[in-house]
């Protein structure tokens, strides 16, 4: 799952920054395609081992293993800000929220085809921009809320309430969603407390000390073959976010972000070679109206940002 797949929801770029260059821009977007082709391995490989063993292992190995890569680079690269732990109830507060998130998705994967999982948690984007309407009283004009509502529709076909079709997983993939958004909203509020990777590092954190607490209930010990599984789970994890996170370094959030729906290309791929599954025609249409709506958001956004910095 990412993490944005962290969605992002601000651009990073300063009001008054120049553009970058293109070779920047392209290196951006490539880093992005990379991070987003990683992160369905890590979910197929969550869902592969789902049968054998509870939600909780799983999402513990995730964090654990992302860690053992994340902390040392951030304290190498952030030493001071890691230390400090600037706003660390806000920092907590987030990594509950993609632990939260990340627990339903792998609970979902039980039983949900990878894609349609996936397509579900792009409803994150649409609850960001309603949230930042109705609460912290963001402008957001009828065009953005238009998309939000078509968006939504794109859910109901993916779900098909009343034949036959929804089912338990739906339900988790969509917490995981709400959850995902609540993650993007305490980002926005974090862009300035700390630098990505280490709020990254805290996730991590935060990740591991809560299911470290559950563990002794639930273990199972892995057999080799599973160990190995779990560390590259986590290790693909790790690199994901990583790449993703030097994605937006190297370009405005509003240019990047719409290449996030790039990762159902994998997710499908996976999905049909592992398991089996292939999404359905109403489920294609159902994907193609969320990132439809996704993008336009994304679109609408850097419209309202460059208005603002003229």
């Amino acid at each position: 799952m990412t993490e944005p797949t962290a969605v992002p929801v601000t651009d990073p770029t300063p009001p008054q920054a120049p553009p970058p260059p293109a070779d920047r821009v392209l290196l951006g977007i490539g880093l992005m395609l990379l991070s987003v082709s990683l992160l369905p391995i890590m979910e197929g490989l969550a869902k592969s081992m789902s049968d054998r063993y509870v939600v909780v292992q799983l999402v513990f190995a995730r964090f654990a293993f992302q860690s053992l890569f994340i902390v040392p680079i951030a304290a190498l690269r952030h030493g001071r800000e890691l230390r400090r732990a600037n706003r660390l109830g806000l920092q907590i507060t987030r990594g509950l929220s993609i632990l939260a998130g990340t627990g339903f998705f792998y609970w979902s994967l039980r039983t949900l085809p990878l894609a349609d999982g996936l397509a579900l948690m792009f409803v994150a984007p649409l609850i960001v921009t309603a949230i930042s309407a109705l609460f912290l009283g963001e402008q957001v004009g009828a065009r953005r809320w238009g998309a939000v509502l078509v968006g939504f529709l794109g859910v109901l076909v993916i779900l098909r309430p009343g034949l036959g079709v929804f089912q338990p997983g739906a339900v988790l993939a969509l917490a995981a969603g709400c959850c995902i958004a609540a993650y993007a909203l305490l980002t926005r509020h974090l862009s300035t407390a700390a630098p990505p990777l280490v709020t990254l590092a805290y996730t991590s954190l935060v990740g591991v000390a809560v299911t470290a607490v559950l563990l002794p209930f639930v273990w199972q010990t892995p057999d080799a073959g599973d160990w190995v599984r779990m560390a590259v789970m986590g290790s693909v994890g790790a690199f994901g976010h990583y790449f993703m996170i030097r994605a937006f370094e190297q370009a405005p959030a509003s240019v990047i972000s719409p290449f996030i729906y790039a990762e159902i290309i994998m997710a499908t791929t996976i999905g049909y070679l592992w398991f089996g599954d292939f999404p359905d025609a109403f489920t294609w249409t159902g994907i193609a109206i969320l990132i439809a709506s996704g993008i336009y958001l994304s679109w609408r956004e850097h419209v309202a940002q460059r208005k603002a910095r003229a």
